[in-house]
């Protein structure tokens, strides 16, 4: 045996014992099992950073307010807010229900709002470097008034902070638990959510158990959650997770891989007949678009010329990719950098697939520069290397020719981020339901690496838009604003937008009111397993 097949033999091993270990009284049917194949780094909301954190993260804590599928913000621990006339004072009414896990440090404490004080306190703190630390930038001071109110007074006013503060960063955590574990809280989690931290085998399995106590009921009034328990195992190939998944070891997977696609998935996005009786199938829009970014202040002449950038948001065909890449999971993102489901995006088709305009683009960018044989070398990662391929192909036919390098994604993020790369693959991800957080990587005080503008694109008319919007209390005016901003970053062709992302799950026909969001975050407190 291989090590990669010893591997799956333990871990299908463990699964059997753990699933053992877990369906006392005849609830195994009440045990969740889902795999992450990308690991675990921690379980501090703190650091809920990755999807695959916030995921358990999500679990096992809660914050002053949350999203619900539709992106509307509703209440969590606070039961209600209001805010000044000027926009700058936030005030919570904490509900007076609601108990952290259970822990014997703690006896049964309820959450009170100094305890939202220093969670964010603890978030702010430098020498915990929380990569969360930015969610609270435009925050002047907050203060727990007494035990179930909580103020919050901005800097300046911010439509989309309520958006900010759903983010796991901003859970509530307890300050006794946290000092006693210290560094080991991450593996030591405490908190308020549905399920309470019962084991962790790091890189082997994570198990999660009911909590009894939650406070959150249902709308007939039974207690929440449903599920007994979950169980997290951490298969690295996606091939083997999806061998594992069709052998109902594991209830649901996550996203398409290439490894699977065409096994699953018709090349229209509907199950195959091999699967089509035993597997559920649910997509819907996700706030990600996927693009490639240019690097401004490249010395190439290529990558500098709006002539080369244009040519080749002309020159391939996005459906077809979307196609036959991605078996039909994905929209044409011609549209702009904005996804479909956030307001500001338009429907406008910036970029058709048009390779006669392309090569005449490509034809006057020779005769005015000079260089006979436009050059560009793209950077990526394995795991779209066959998108950039095809991009490559269909971009030679044009006249331009692309030079992939494939790197490892962490070497790709840190290359990026300090201006080493002219043409690169990216995405993102929204880390809160508006449309300023994805037109923040433009602006020309966020270059990176102290902000998220990559390409260092740089224009006075889109930085005083942006400005404005951050202020713009009126949801009409404020998409005015966002619309003007996003036709100019593809009038510029700082960019190439490849595809608005869909998160799809699989699951077997006995899981129940899975659903699914634009922000794809997993949410188990109502689901069901028969």
């Amino acid at each position: 045996m291989n090590k990669i097949i010893i591997k799956i033999v333990l871990i299908t091993i463990i699964l059997v014992v753990f699933s053992c270990s877990i369906s006392s009284n005849d609830k195994d049917h009440l045990v969740f099992r889902y795999n992450e194949h990308k690991n675990i780094s921690s379980l501090d909301p703190a650091f809920a950073k990755d999807n695959a954190d916030i995921w358990v993260i999500n679990q096992l804590y809660n914050g002053l307010v949350e999203m619900d599928k539709d992106l509307n913000i509703i209440p969590s621990v606070a039961k209600s807010w209001s805010i000044s006339e000027d926009g700058k004072t936030y005030t919570f009414n904490l509900k007076t229900n609601i108990k952290f896990h259970e822990h014997e440090l703690l006896n049964n404490r309820k959450v009170i709002a100094k305890d939202f004080s220093y969670s964010f306190d603890r978030i702010l703190d430098k020498k915990l470097a929380s990569p969360g630390a930015w969610v609270l930038d435009n925050v002047k001071k907050y203060e727990a008034v007494n035990d179930s109110l909580f103020k919050i007074q901005l800097k300046e006013p911010f439509n989309a902070f309520l958006g900010i503060l759903s983010m796991k960063y901003c859970s509530v955590v307890p300050k006794e638990i946290v000092e006693h574990y210290g560094n080991d809280f991450r593996k030591n989690p405490v908190g308020t959510g549905p399920f309470k931290f019962k084991r962790w085998e790091e890189n082997i399995k994570l198990v999660l158990r009911k909590n009894v106590h939650y406070f959150e009921k249902d709308e007939t009034g039974n207690s929440l959650p449903y599920l007994e328990a979950v169980a997290i195992t951490f298969i690295p190939e996606k091939q083997s997770e999806f061998l594992e998944f069709v052998q109902s070891n594991l209830d649901f997977i996550s996203g398409l891989d290439d490894s699977y696609k065409d096994e699953i998935l018709n090349t229209n996005g509907t199950l195959s007949n091999k699967y089509y009786k035993n597997i559920n199938v649910v997509k819907a829009p996700y706030l990600n678009t996927e693009y490639l970014g240019f690097y401004n202040e490249s010395t190439n002449s290529a990558v500098k010329s709006k002539l080369i950038r244009k040519a080749i948001n002309h020159g391939f065909d996005r459906d077809k990719m979307i196609k036959f890449l991605r078996n039909g999971i994905g929209v044409n993102a011609n549209s702009g950098f904005i996804p479909d489901g956030l307001p500001g995006y338009s429907k406008k088709a910036y970029y058709k697939y048009n390779p006669e305009l392309a090569k005449k683009l490509v034809v006057e960018y020779i005769k005015t520069s000079g260089d006979q044989n436009p050059t560009l070398r793209l950077t990526t990662t394995s795991n779209y290397l066959v998108f950039c391929e095809f991009i490559q192909k269909e971009i030679e036919k044009i006249g331009i020719n692309i030079v992939v390098d494939v790197i490892p994604p962490s070497s790709l993020k840190e290359a990026k981020a300090n201006g080493k790369l002219d043409f690169f693959r990216a995405s993102w991800v929204a880390d809160y339901p508006d449309a300023q957080n994805y037109l923040s990587l433009y602006y020309t005080k966020n270059f990176a690496p102290l902000g998220p503008n990559y390409t260092h694109f740089s224009n006075e008319i889109y930085d005083k838009l942006y400005e404005k919007s951050l202020g713009e209390t009126k949801q009409k005016e404020k998409e005015i604003l966002y619309k003007k901003m996003d036709s100019i970053i593809m009038e510029e062709s700082t960019i190439v937008p490849l595809f608005y992302d869909e998160v799809i799950r699989f699951s077997h026909k006995n899981i129940f009111n899975l659903g699914v969001n634009p922000i794809n975050i997993l949410d188990l407190r109502k689901v069901t397993k028969n």
